[in-house]
């Protein structure tokens, strides 16, 4: 057992380093609890309770954390050892320790939902390793989601770094030891990568991979040391040289070794199948100056120190990397004839590789630069690393360090990494959907036919009403009709049922289907009526259409179930007739219901008042306004604003009656609304003339909603009520309709 008393300065030292009187004073009293809660006791890794919090607190020490992360790291064991005692710490170290305490036994839970024995059964069959790569990347993921604060996962990497000491140190060999490496490799390693903790990254990778390679691991470790104080003591040297160099030159730059770690060496001997002995960056530092000038300069000076190996030379300033990356890399044969490599880079190329979107994290493990989609939650990583980083290096800053500590930890508990959240099947499988998701949105994400069967849900066990929002790292078990009817209720299709598009875009496609079934059969009726009616049951359906001009059966049923053919045409063609070419196209051939974004159908007009907000708007029946009309609006009685038409005569002829009335209007920003407007056309009296006109209304995409047709002497008069976007769209096409033949004239009403 490790005792406080026997290394009581050390421990103190370490674990309260930089913390203000009241702050090391909550340390010390944290110490004195878990040394007597913890005596005698064992985390499930097997080690003592007391050794694991003591490591655990001074890694979070050496990484400057808050005295809240410290606590909650020394804390971290209590509730499972003395949940009585653990209900307790907002009381006595603050209701910030206690939070983070609660998302440490999130994760936690996480760990072991992420170990669950069927995890694995979902991931047999075909595409088994591509679905098993995502799911690792699913569960990355899910637990910096699950981890409202991210102080947690600082407390979660440094437990888990502790965890592997212990086990290196009692060098244990079992399954248990190779269970948390790989965990450690799969989940822990990339999240210390991509939150730029490096001290705790290339640990964890090292000793991980010590567990899962042993054998390997040995090998290299012996080759490194062997060479240890002579590859040391020369990279010293050579960056002493350089330094000296270039003061003489007077470039200001930082010049440090880049140490290679057990892990890295094998991935790149593995990658690029080299020996130990062929690897030209087992020796390495990195130059940073202030501007790209400086970069060439101080890459001329390297090579006049040392000679260059041009086959290894990669200019990334001025042709970067498709991520963005920028650096010189450059490798020099050293004076014992082995190869040195250096990198050379400004400031601001330095942060953005090591924060910004195109951060080495991801070209690392997805072998390129992330994705459109991918995007944000880049730059979600990057922000969370620039805190950090900025943390670390708030030493020197003029304010007080209480303040900024302060600051660093309210932005740590208040940044969230993704606007999704993960969610898991019975089976332990994480599924990812849209923050606000419903069971509807996981039912329909598992598959359409579970979406559509879906009549409950368990959520955790218990039931929930299909509209609740599910939470990250919950269990929802979809519950699905095993027979009778299936599909989909329209409620589903109304606010809070449903956030993702794609199950919204499920639903409606499920009743557009279920309305084409019945348009289908309604115009199957109507045919087989017609048939009955003339005595020609017989007819072959098929060829009847295409005798009428339809490719399929179906299409001939559509059309005459949509009221857009007429059943003349049917009984003409039965009674051996071919079909009229120009056949007489009555309303309802023509017409169409009103557009949704239609002010007809309640869409917004657009219409700004002049000096005020909120006021009721209606467009005036008389004369139909459309963008861009001069309007005015004349305030009624009872019903708002009506906007007529600048020149409308009722408008003329009310405002001089009541000029108090009047007041100012103009159009909004354009959007997607339309507007009914009523046009007239005179023109000879002939047949096919209304088809005519109507095709050109369709050409133009003008959607018709109305038509009246009068015949008199020879002249046809006719009014269509259309709905235009802007009333340049109506020119157009009575410019176009003014030439077809016969037309007399066409304008607007």
């Amino acid at each position: 057992m490790v005792s406080i008393a026997t290394t009581n300065s050390d421990i103190q030292a370490t674990l309260t380093r930089d913390l203000r009187a009241g702050e090391t004073a909550k340390v010390l009293e944290a110490l004195e609890l878990v040394e007597s809660l913890y005596a005698g006791r064992t985390v499930p890794s097997g080690q003592e309770a007391l050794a694991h919090a003591l490591s655990v607190g001074q890694i979070l020490a050496s990484l400057d954390a808050d005295v809240e992360t410290r606590l909650a790291g020394l804390l971290l064991s209590m509730p499972a050892i003395d949940p009585a005692v653990a209900e307790t710490i907002a009381e006595r170290f603050g209701q910030d320790t206690a939070d983070l305490m609660s998302g440490i036994r999130q994760l936690i839970r996480f760990n072991t939902i992420a170990q669950h024995p069927r995890q694995q059964e979902v991931l047999r069959g075909k595409n088994a390793s591509q679905q098993a790569a995502a799911q690792v990347e699913t569960l990355r993921k899910m637990l910096l989601a699950m981890a409202s604060d991210m102080r947690v996962v600082l407390v979660r990497l440094a437990s888990r770094v502790a965890t592997l000491r212990y086990f290196a140190e009692i060098k244990l060999e079992s399954e248990l030891s190779e269970k948390y490496a790989r965990d450690t490799l799969d989940l822990y390693t990339p999240l210390a990568n991509r939150l730029g903790i490096w001290q705790l990254k290339w640990e964890l990778e090292d000793l991980s991979f010590r567990f899962l390679e042993p054998a390997t691991y040995k090998r290299i470790a012996k080759m490194l040391e062997e060479k240890r104080i002579e590859r040391e003591g020369f990279v010293e040297a050579a960056i002493i040289r350089l330094r000296a160099e270039l003061a003489a030159a007077g470039i200001k730059a930082e010049v440090s070794g880049r140490p290679k770690h057990i892990y890295s060496i094998w991935n790149k001997m593995r990658g690029k199948a080299l020996d130990f002995a062929d690897l030209y960056d087992v020796r390495a530092f990195r130059v940073i100056v202030d501007d790209v000038k400086s970069c060439y300069a101080v890459l001329a000076m390297v090579h006049n120190i040392w000679t260059p190996l041009l086959k290894e030379f990669d200019d990334y300033i001025s042709r970067p990397k498709a991520n963005g990356y920028q650096s010189l890399h450059t490798v020099v044969m050293a004076d014992d004839d082995r190869p040195l490599e250096v990198q050379i880079r400004t400031h601001d190329m330095h942060n953005f590789a090591e924060y910004g979107i195109a951060a080495h994290w991801r070209y690392k493990e997805t072998g390129g630069s992330a994705p459109g989609a991918a995007q944000k939650y880049d730059e979600k990583i990057a922000w969370l690393r620039q805190l950090l980083a900025w943390k670390s290096e708030v030493s020197d800053a003029v304010v007080e360090r209480e303040e900024v500590r302060r600051d660093w930890a309210e932005k740590l508990k208040t940044t969230t990494l993704d606007d999704r959240i993960y969610v898991l099947t019975p089976q332990a499988r994480v599924i990812e959907l849209p923050s606000g998701a419903t069971p509807i949105d996981f039912a329909y994400h598992l598959h359409s036919d579970v979406g559509h069967r879906c009549r409950g849900a368990r959520v955790d066990g218990v039931m929930v009403p299909l509209n609740t929002v599910l939470k990250n790292g919950q269990t929802v078990d979809i519950i699905t009709a095993k027979s009778g009817p299936a599909g989909p209720s329209r409620d589903w299709l109304s606010p809070g049922y449903a956030v993702s598009s794609r199950t919204r875009s499920k639903v409606r496609a499920w009743f557009n289907a279920i309305e084409q079934q019945e348009t289908l059969a309604s115009g199957r009726g109507q045919i087989e009526k017609t048939l009955q009616r003339e005595g020609k049951t017989a007819v072959n359906l098929e060829e009847l259409a295409h005798k009428l001009g339809f490719q399929r059966l179906d299409d001939l049923f559509l059309a005459v179930g949509k009221d857009e053919f007429s059943l003349r045409h049917v009984e003409q063609a039965l009674h051996g007739g071919e079909p009229d070419k120009n056949p007489v196209v009555d309303e309802a051939t023509i017409t169409r219901k009103s557009r949704a974004s239609s002010v007809v159908q309640g869409a917004k007009s657009g219409v700004l008042v002049v000096g005020t907000d909120g006021l009721l708007t209606q467009l005036a029946r008389c004369c139909k306004p459309a963008p861009p009309d001069d309007i005015v609006g004349f305030i009624t009685r009872g019903k708002g604003v009506s906007i007529h038409r600048g020149n409308c005569k009722n408008f003329l002829e009310m405002s001089s009656k009541a000029p108090e009335r009047v007041i100012q209007t103009t159009w909004g920003a354009p959007g997607d609304t339309v507007y009914p407007v009523d046009i007239f056309v005179l023109a000879g009296d002939r047949q096919g003339l209304l088809r005519d006109i109507s095709e050109i209304l369709l050409r133009e995409k003008i959607n018709v909603i109305g038509v009246s047709t009068q015949s008199a002497k020879g002249q046809a008069r006719m009014t269509f009520v259309v709905e235009i976007a802007a009333t340049a769209q109506l020119q157009k096409a009575l410019t176009v309709i003014r030439e077809v033949s016969g037309v007399i004239d066409a304008k607007r009403q």
